[in-house]
């Protein structure tokens, strides 16, 4: 597969443009399968794998650790080290609901139990999850400086933090010499568009921030296999799902459903390639749970929207 390579924001993290969202590891697919879409991903050209210390927590019986254990026993087997970046966030719920934590003290042990776990060495982004509104900024920055400067970690990214959160957090880094974000991890797709474009987007582009989208397909509304509230009676995610059978929603997947017939492609793919078509953002998190559908998501670096049919998307999403 041939793609050119992006870069995440002002680090050196290049990458060719579909993050492998790990939430799905522990969860939704077991070892065996996590491997195999892991081999798959990297044998398409891919290398960036995003992660948490806390998945899956919400799942009964698990610890919220099982995602990157299942990645460090998958890199330990197939060395694959060289070929990968890894993505992962501290500071989010765990097992016991605890609030964010994002005290240098927790960092640092956190980022210990994450290489353990990863079995790395470094970790590429080391993301705050949500935020920690009892913390200093400069206290969280301090922990990741010592991070970086022992080399435990290369560079760092925000993902639930408010945007006023960030623009200080950047302040305070420049000012005290501190590690900034150089990235950040919004919800962005066709149908949850305006909080990010009204709050993130221009801030993204004023501080050359990287930007890697989650529920990028709206939780699966996006991959057209639901088109009424009687098809998500019996799915996982139906309270994530159920609001978005409205005039708009529809209005939406009778677009995709229309640009995908035209481009040969599933709807899926369109509303990836519509986020890769955003200047702002680096590239969209995808959760797969079979090659089949890894490879059906992996050609929307290859689709090349017409200025119609972006528009088409625009004026339904709007």
């Amino acid at each position: 597969m041939i793609m050119e390579k992006v870069k995440l924001g002002n680090s050196e993290i290049e990458f060719k443009p579909l993050v492998f969202g790990g939430n799905v590891f522990g969860w939704t697919i077991d070892e065996k399968q996590s491997f195999a879409l892991l081999d798959a991903f990297v044998d398409m050209g891919f290398s960036l794998i995003d992660t948490s210390n806390n998945y899956s927590h919400w799942v009964p019986g698990n610890s919220g650790s099982e995602s990157e254990t299942i990645i460090g026993k998958w890199i330990n087997k197939r060395d694959t080290r060289d070929k990968i970046q890894i993505a992962t966030k501290v500071g989010g719920r765990r097992i016991d609901n605890s609030k964010p934590n994002l005290k240098k003290e927790y960092i640092i042990k956190s980022v210990e139990d994450s290489l353990l776990r990863l079995n790395v060495d470094t970790i590429d982004l080391y993301q705050s999850h949500h935020d920690d509104l009892t913390t200093q900024i400069d206290e969280t920055l301090e922990a990741y400086h010592h991070l970086i400067q022992t080399g435990k970690i290369k560079w760092i990214g925000a993902s639930n933090l408010s945007p006023e959160r960030i623009e200080e957090s950047l302040r305070i880094a420049e000012e005290h010499n501190l590690p900034a974000y150089i990235a950040i991890q919004p919800e962005y797709n066709l149908y949850d568009r305006v909080k990010y474009e009204e709050q993130y987007e221009q801030l993204a582009i004023d501080n050359h921030l990287g930007v890697i989208s989650y529920y990028s397909l709206a939780s699966g509304f996006l991959s057209g296999k639901y088109r009424s509230l009687d098809d998500i009676k019996e799915v996982k995610r139906y309270d994530a799902l159920k609001n978005r059978f409205n005039a708009r929603g529809l209005r939406i997947l009778d677009a995709l459903a229309e640009i995908a017939h035209s481009q040969q492609a599933s709807m899926s793919t369109i509303a990836l390639a519509w986020i890769l078509h955003r200047p702002s953002v680096t590239a969209p998190i995808v959760s797969a749970t079979s090659i089949k559908q890894l490879e059906e998501l992996s050609r929307a670096v290859e689709i090349k929207l017409t200025p119609e049919e972006c528009y088409l998307l625009d004026k339904a999403s709007s």
